[in-house]
This record gives C-alpha cells, structure tokens and sequence, in this order.
C-alpha cells in the first residue's frame, strides 16, 4: 500500500523547503506568523544554526516554530525535568517545540493510605 504524499497548504516538502522564511510565514497559522514576521531573537537564531550543522540538539527553547529545514532531525527539548527527544516529522510544521514536549505527566497513584476512606478508619494500624 503507498503512503500518501504529504502536502501543507498544498505544498510538497521539497517546496516548503525551498521557501524563504517571508514565504513560508504566509502559509503558517498567524501565531507563527506573527513571530516570523517580528524575527527570531538570540536563542531561535542559535537553535537554527545548531540543526543546521547537526541532526541533534537539545533545547530549551519551547517558542521556536518547526520548520521544513528541521524535518529528519531529532530534536532533545526539555520538558522541566529531562530532555524528551522528538523526531521530527512532516506533520509537525508550524508547532511549537512546547507543543511536542509535554511538561505534565499522567499521576499514577498507589493504594489509599489509612483515613482516606471511612471503610480505613476502621482498620487496625498495627
């Protein structure tokens, strides 16, 4: 069965990546156009030039929009606690590094402890 040909905004990959960075911000959602149009500060600027001499980083840079040039590489964002490796895919551009990398995870709780429930109060603590 063949994979179905990615398109964004009716662009292929190979298109998007021949785009400059004017042209591409016309395709995002109007966050991300917004940020490409009020440029990338110091610490975007380094994340880029970093993937573009390496296929892995890792980042604490949550703000910075995934690009068509960042497909194929994987990316190490912190998350709070570690670094979550992501790879990136076609279909993640135009989100946020944040919005891959979730900061909260599931609670897994254990059995409740005594007096949490009123059947607990009645047995022994022995």
């Amino acid at each position: 069965m063949a994979r179905k040909q990615f398109s964004y905004r009716g662009k292929t990959l190979e298109e998007l990546q021949s785009l400059s960075l004017k042209e591409l911000a016309e395709l995002l959602p109007a966050r991300q156009r917004r940020s490409i149009h009020r440029g990338f500060d110091e610490s975007k600027q380094k994340v880029m030039k970093k993937l573009s001499k390496s296929d892995s980083i890792e980042t604490h840079v949550r703000d910075m929009i995934v690009l068509p040039q960042f497909v194929g590489k994987t990316i190490k964002i912190h998350d709070g606690k570690t670094f979550q490796p992501i790879l990136i895919q076609e279909d993640m551009i135009g989100m946020f590094f944040g919005e891959l990398s979730l900061t909260r995870r599931k609670v897994q709780h254990n059995a409740p402890g005594v007096g949490a429930t009123k059947s607990s109060s009645n047995i022994s603590v022995k």
